[in-house]
Formats: structure tokens, C-alpha cells, sequence
């Protein structure tokens, strides 16, 4: 079996700095905040797995029934030698977009990127033995930082999927589109995939299950902080909290303290109070419309070629083109 090639952008070292420097930004700021890079330990991932299997987290199936209906139309329309999926986790709906292109006759490479060494390495060799021949060229970086490295024979798509660019925030949101853009020829694609803008009961719901698996979620990035930076957070006295900003169009994750209390990290010398019932932001989850996902690609250097939602229209995937 073909060995995946693996670049690392991304040292255990640079995350480590990074996760100091964003846990002192954040728990300095007024209000508080921490990044949701963070949650995803092995537990955090774990439970993010889980999320996704619930019956109130529609974005996963609703974003897998477009892509199982569309991927031959994006094979034929991109006629793409190279997949590069950011941000690729277990690469699952990826194999639907890789499946078509291998039917097409076009796929020749697939450029996974995620910031785990381990979860990507385990990801390339269970695409290898699923499909033989392929060159698999792994990316251990951040999306946020090392896109300029990335990859891959032209034609190319870029895959953005999950809805994880609602994460970012609007400014952030246009860098990203702009350095995609910058790495890309003109004619080579985006398949981006976004959550969109339905009843506040859904979406609040979809990020406060019954069974409080998102709750754990939420909580667990203060176990990761405790264990990373030295931190003393009595994770119990925290409740999760879901939002829907609707001036923002965005539902808010939040951890709220049930107690005033005083937090030490340790690595950081770092002392942080807490008022009861004092809020630190942990996550944004931005829902779109269709205009706003067009002005965004345009603005970003795109040209939205194709628009398609699920059967309840709850979950956009678009295929853009580099102009």
C-alpha cells in the first residue's frame, strides 16, 4: 500500500504558543472568550462525532444528503485532478466528492489538511486502502495560517464543508475567502458548504440537545485549558448556554458561571475572576442567505456557479469558481 506524503506546517510546539496566546486574549477580554479551535481534543472530537449523530444536529445529514445527490455534477463541472479539504477530520462526506471524481476519470490527488498529525494520518491510510492508486498528500497546518502552502495538481477544488466557516467572524470571514482566492488559478474552485438562516427554535435546538451532549462539548475546551495551560477550572460550575444573535444572524455558545469564582492558570500566571453568572464566549456559528454567501464569495475574488440545499432547504452547498 502507497504511503500518504505528510507536510507539517503545524508543530506541537506552534499549537501549544498559539493556545497561550489565544487563552490570554481571550479570559483578558471584556467579555471573555475562548476560540473554538480548541475543542477538539480526542475527547472534544469524540463528542463532536456524537453531536452530529443526534436528532436535533441537522447540518451533517442535511450537508450529506446534497453532496450524495450532487457529486457527480461537481466532478463533471470541475473535472478536478486534485480534492483539498480543509479542515478534514475522518474525511466521511469527503468520499462521496472522491468517489465521483475517480468515476469521472479526472482524480488523481487528495489533499487532506487538519491541525492532528494523528487524526490525519489515520484519516490518508483509510483513504489509501479505499482507493488504491490514489496519491494522498496530507497537510498537518492551520486554515487560518498555512493555505498559501497548500498542495496540488490544477485543476484544483477546495472543499470547505461542515459549515465551519459560520465560526469565523465576518472579518475573518473575508480573509479567508481572499487567501483561498490568492492560492487558487483563475477557474479553479470552491465547494464551500454553509448553515442557513431558519427558526430560532431549530437552530437553538440543534446546539442544545435533550441529552446535553453539546453541553459537554462546550464544557470540555475548560478541561483542555486545565490540562494545557494549567488551569484550575472546576468544570461543574459552569452551565451551557445557546444563543440566537439575531441582529448577527449567529448562534452563540457560551459557558455561564453558576457561582462567582477565581480561576488561576498557571502556565500563564495568569488570575481570572468570574461574576455568578458571567458568560465566556466559546463559539459563533454564523447562518447564511443565499444573497450574503454571493456578495461574500464576490467580495472574496469568486463567482457563485451552483447553489444547492437540501430537500428542506436547511443547508446550502455552493460551487464557486476563482475569477
Amino acid at each position: 500500500m502507497t504511503e500518504p506524503v505528510l507536510d507539517v506546517h503545524l508543530k506541537p510546539e506552534d499549537a501549544a504558543h498559539a493556545l497561550r496566546a489565544d487563552v490570554r486574549a481571550g479570559l483578558t477580554a471584556d467579555p471573555k472568550w475562548v476560540s473554538p479551535k480548541w475543542f477538539y481534543d480526542a475527547v472534544g472530537s469524540e463528542l463532536f462525532e456524537d453531536i452530529t449523530r443526534l436528532p436535533e444536529y441537522y447540518p451533517t445529514r442535511a450537508e450529506r444528503e446534497v453532496l450524495a445527490e450532487r457529486a457527480g455534477e461537481i466532478a463533471a463541472t470541475t473535472g478536478a485532478h486534485s480534492l483539498v479539504e480543509l479542515g478534514s477530520g475522518s474525511s466521511e462526506k469527503t468520499r462521496l466528492l472522491l468517489s465521483a471524481l475517480r468515476e469521472h476519470g479526472t482524480l488523481q490527488e487528495f489533499v487532506p489538511q487538519d491541525v492532528s498529525v494523528s487524526a490525519l494520518t489515520e484519516a490518508a491510510h483509510a483513504i489509501i486502502a479505499d482507493y488504491p492508486g490514489l496519491r494522498v498528500h496530507g497537510v498537518v497546518g492551520d486554515f487560518t495560517q498555512h493555505l498559501s502552502l497548500l498542495p496540488g495538481e490544477s485543476p484544483r477544488v477546495v472543499a470547505f464543508l461542515g459549515g465551519t466557516i459560520g465560526n469565523l467572524i465576518p472579518e475573518e470571514r473575508e480573509k479567508f475567502l481572499r487567501t483561498v482566492r490568492d492560492v487558487l488559478d483563475p477557474g479553479e474552485w470552491l465547494l464551500l458548504g454553509t448553515d442557513l438562516v431558519k427558526d430560532e427554535q431549530t437552530l437553538v435546538r440543534a446546539y442544545d440537545d435533550a441529552q446535553g451532549v453539546t453541553a459537554e462539548f462546550n464544557r470540555n475546551v475548560l478541561n483542555v485549558l486545565n490540562r494545557e495551560v494549567g488551569g484550575d477550572f472546576d468544570v461543574e460550575a459552569f452551565e451551557h448556554v445557546a444563543l440566537w444573535n439575531a441582529e448577527q444572524e449567529w448562534i452563540e455558545m457560551r459557558l455561564r458561571a453558576r457561582r462567582a469564582m477565581r480561576v488561576t492558570i498557571a502556565e500563564l500566571g495568569l488570575t481570572v475572576d468570574f461574576r455568578e453568572g458571567e458568560e465566556l464566549r466559546t463559539e459563533v456559528s454564523a447562518k447564511f442567505r443565499e444573497e450574503g454567501v454571493r456578495k461574500e464569495l464576490e467580495d472574496g475574488g469568486f463567482a457563485l456557479h451552483r447553489w444547492w440545499t437540501d430537500s428542506e432547504g436547511r443547508f446550502a452547498v455552493s460551487l464557486a469558481q476563482a475569477v
